[in-house]
């Protein structure tokens, strides 16, 4: 039979008090018949119909006028609504001032006719018909209620000599310990429970059980079958119970016990052994000496292996050992033919063994585990100097291109977020180091296909010169939601991801003042070169071995690829990404408004050959398609090339199954998957068409001028839901016409602004090809320039002119029907914007209608004019304002734009 593995279906997780559920377990009494017991996780009404939490998973009692039932043909329990009059105890009409009325009778035969008061403990309107049956006794529901055993046995001996089932608390320690004195004289029970966090205090909060251990003259209840000490102050097993030779259900619940007795195999007969939530290190080899035993729950502890000899539990059918630091199962596990349910999730286990899978009736539950993940590499022991603790730090400005660093490193903050950490030793003498933030130029920023660029190219110099330690960089980003965010670097010929670690910065070094600190992508370099921040769809990754692995995504959990053994004949390195596609824009894109998509899969894998076993791959079916009212015939399994950009409908060339919730299919190779649920024909041009409008990015462009000199021009295109904020925080120092309309561009695609109709910009600029300003969009990035602008030859009086945006070099996977929609004289044309430029007059300055600013007064002959050094110290206070200075001092626009291209 196949082996079944589960991780978003496991069971109930045991151990909290907070779950208001009961847990119904079927138990199966002395004399045969089958029973129902109730789980901890419930609570009871007491005589003042207070909530009484009973607060054990694994308490198993047997249940008696609740009203819980079971069908005699499968066995499954059920619950019934007991009748009111069932549920209320009696009370009497008048209240007792002592314990024990001798003139009252009390009938062994009969515990209606019994009118013994229980005051004190107990409240004075509980009779003894309460508590107390032919055979049962229950004091776990009232305050200090285990006061009254030894009252009881003072008084009616006889009434408790056949008692076979007791309950008590363990939250009253003086009525606790006389209450364990009478327990040896209770020589026919067959259940016994002395159990905390029965009982809550005046906060609601649960009272801890005081029991710390049990009297030697325990081992004489030699009918014991059923023992519950969960919930107490136990550090070890009492040793009276290995003395207990018909016990077969013992419950150590959430005690704080740290260690099993070597002889604990001298419980032959135990069938249940619970020890959940104490502090187990590990399992003594002589458990394998518990032939009967069918459960083991050993969950909720610190469990680093099991030992060999659990093997040998042949009538093991639950094994419960989720929550520990497993690193590895034993092979012996083979063994256990009768396993049914193993519950291993999280635990640190990276491989499965082979030899489970070969269990017939077996079901796991595995998640959370690092399943198919290399081992992490312990961590390099810290060496700390103590001649010198405290780095030197370094605040660099903007006109800083170059700084030294010595042998006692420096902590070195660059303009604009970026931070350098040099470490102690990392030189052997002091070294010059250069930095720049370069323009992300299109031929050698490389970005893979759903990868967004956050930030501009980073160049730290000199190049490959090692260091004797790692040096941490770490390059300011733009938020990226639900993406990875990582840190690329560039050797001289490709780019490569590092190892990134994100944080905020230093508090003292926020880019903006008063603002928060700057997120950081950090790595530790060897050596220096150019950096850059990236996000992309979430990765996940792990190494597939001939054994197989099992592989979940971190960014949706419904997504899993299972590999069975012997898959793959040598170690695979697979990855994993998932791309979430909004529904509106897939049905509008598509014009289906029934359209529904489920999340992208972009499967990778090296080396890139076939698995020799097909690999069972479960996603979640489209939001509103579920496996019962789906109609299967509109349900497409789309397989993408990356390569050629071209998706097939191969629904038809795998075996695909739907359960309620997720779509199974099997594959042998990977590449993309992608499945729809649409109404449409012909899927596979539809899905082509939509994936690559989906990539595109729907922007708008910007031309503005300033208000104080409108040939000062400002152009940016940004995406549409940037533009607004944009424009308001621009409009007390820019005007202009508002931003164009949606225009679709491509992640790193490059576009240019040409002026047009009497304009021309003023200086020759290295990026202006053809007489247009050249642009690379990212969508995370500004995408600005600011150019100064002038009529041209011939031109006089005021100019109406404009701004055109067209693309550069078409990209090779641009959609053809966005070609064939492009307006205009040029077939690249994107957008077009006005702009007007007002007539000089005399004094060759612009006529504008506003006032302008009186020139400022910078010097004379005798304290000297402005120069381009005291200029270019002035914009460091200033910022761009330095052009107007400059223009108001006299300075021509061409000395102003070779000033800026010289200290850019």
């Amino acid at each position: 039979m196949e082996r079944k593995i589960e991780e978003d279906t496991a069971p109930h997780e045991e151990g909290g008090d907070d779950n208001p559920l009961w847990t119904l377990k079927q138990s199966r009494s002395e004399d045969g018949d089958d029973g129902v017991t109730l789980g901890c996780h419930a609570s009871r009404t007491s005589s003042k119909n207070q909530k009484v939490p009973t607060a054990s998973l694994a308490c198993r009692e047997s249940v008696t006028g609740l009203g819980i039932s079971r069908h005699a043909s499968g066995g499954e329990a059920e619950v019934v609504e007991p009748e009111r009059e069932d549920q209320t105890i009696s009370s009497l009409s008048s209240s007792f001032s002592s314990i024990v009325h001798p003139n009252l009778s009390s009938s062994s035969s009969s515990s209606c006719g019994s009118v013994l008061s229980l005051t004190p403990p107990l409240p004075p309107s509980v009779e003894l018909s309460a508590v107390l049956t032919d055979t049962r006794l229950t004091l776990d529901v009232y305050q200090e209620g285990a006061a009254a055993l030894p009252l009881l046995w003072g008084s009616v001996p006889e009434r408790l000599r056949d008692l076979q089932y007791l309950r008590l608390g363990s939250e009253d320690k003086s009525g606790l310990d006389a209450a364990l004195d009478v327990l040896p004289h209770l020589t026919g029970l067959r259940s016994l429970a002395i159990r905390g966090h029965c009982l809550c205090d005046s906060q609601g909060d649960p009272l801890p059980g005081l029991l710390t251990t049990l009297p030697d003259s325990v081992s004489t209840l030699s009918h014991l079958k059923h023992l519950d000490l969960s919930f107490n102050q136990l550090t070890c097993v009492p040793p009276c119970l290995l003395r207990l030779p018909a016990l077969s259900e013992l419950l150590l619940c959430h005690n704080h016990i740290s260690a099993l007795p070597p002889d604990l195999g001298r419980l032959s007969s135990l069938t249940y052994l619970s020890l959940m939530g104490n502090k187990l290190l590990s399992v003594p080899p002589s458990v394998g000496q518990l032939k009967a035993l069918q459960m083991l729950d050993v969950s909720h502890n610190v469990l680093q292996q099991l030992p060999d000899e659990i093997g040998s539990l042949g009538e093991l059918v639950k094994l419960e050992v989720s929550h520990n630091k497993l690193k590895q199962l034993p092979e012996s596990m083979g063994s256990l033919v009768s396993l049914e349910e193993l519950v291993i999730y999280s635990n640190e286990l990276r491989v499965i063994p082979n030899c489970l899978n070969k269990l017939p009736l077996l079901k796991m539950y595995v998640r959370d585990n690092p399943l198919g993940k290399p081992p992490t590499p312990p961590p390099l022991p810290l060496v700390l100097d103590h001649t010198q603790t405290k780095v030197p730090k370094l605040h660099l400005k903007p006109n800083q291109q170059s700084f030294f660093v010595s042998s006692a490193g420096c902590h070195v903050f660059l303009p604009g977020g970026a931070e350098l950490m040099f470490p102690p030793g990392c030189l052997m003498t002091t070294a010059k180091f250069r930095w720049a933030e370069k323009r992300p130029d299109r031929k050698w920023v490389w970005l893979e296909e759903h990868d967004i660029l956050l930030s501009r190219p980073l160049e730290l110099r000199p190049h490959r010169v090692g260091f004797l330690k790692p040096v941490e960089v770490c390059v300011p980003y733009h938020r990226a939601k639900r993406r990875e965010v990582v840190l690329r670097t560039f050797d001289g010929q490709s780019w490569s991801t590092l190892p990134t670690e994100l944080r905020r910065g230093s508090e003292e070094h926020s880019c903006h003042p008063g603002g928060r600190p700057a997120r950081l992508a950090c790595s530790s370099v060897n050596h220096f070169s150019w950096f850059m921040a990236v996000s992309r769809p979430v990765r996940d990754t792990c190494s597939v071995t001939p054994a197989g692995a099992l592989l979940v995504s971190s960014s949706d959990p419904g997504i899993k690829l299972h590999f069975p053994p012997d898959s793959t004949a040598q170690t695979r390195a697979i990855t994993l990404q998932v791309l979430q596609v909004s529904e509106l824009e897939v049905q509008a894109l598509c014009g289906d408004p029934q359209a529904r998509v489920s999340p992208l899969l972009c499967l990778s894998q090296t080396p890139t050959l076939h698995f020799l076993q097909p690999v069972r791959v479960q996603i979640p079916l489209p939001p509103g398609v579920t496996g019962h009212t789906a109609d299967l015939s509109l349900l497409h399994l789309l397989h993408g090339d990356p390569t050629a950009q071209t998706w097939t409908d191969i629904t038809s060339q795998v075996s695909l199954y739907v359960t309620h919730l997720y779509a199974v299919f099997y594959i042998t190779h990977f590449s993309w998957y992608w499945l729809w649920y649409t109404t449409r024909r012909c899927v596979s041009g539809v899905v082509r068409k939509v994936y690559q409008r989906l990539k595109q990015f729907k922007v708008q462009f910007l031309v503005l001028q300033r208000k104080m000199d409108p040939a000062q021009v400002l152009l940016q295109c940004l995406p549409a839901n940037k533009i607004d904020g944009r424009v308001q925080s621009l409009s007390e120092q820019y005007d202009g016409p508002q931003p164009s309309d949606l225009c679709d561009l491509l992640e790193g695609e490059q576009f240019f602004a040409g002026f047009e109709r009497g304009l021309d910009i003023v200086t020759d600029r290295p990026d202006c090809v053809e007489g247009r300003l050249c642009f690379v969009f990212y969508s995370s990035l500004k995408n600005v320039k600011e150019v100064y602008v002038c009529p041209t030859q011939g031109q006089k009086g005021l100019v109406r002119g404009q701004v055109s945006f067209y693309r550069g070099d078409i990209p090779s996977n641009l959609p053809e029907e966005v070609a064939r929609k492009r307006k205009g004289p040029d077939s690249q044309w994107l957008a077009t914007l006005p702009l007007r430029l007002p007539a000089l007059n005399s004094e060759n300055s612009f006529n504008m209608e506003e006032l302008q600013y009186p020139p400022l007064n910078l010097g004379d002959p005798e304290s000297g004019y402005l120069t381009e050094a005291n200029l270019l110290s002035i914009s460091l206070q200033i910022g761009q304002d330095w052009h107007v200075i400059g223009i108001n001092l006299g300075m021509s626009y061409e000395e102003l734009e070779r000033i800026q291209y010289k200290y850019r």
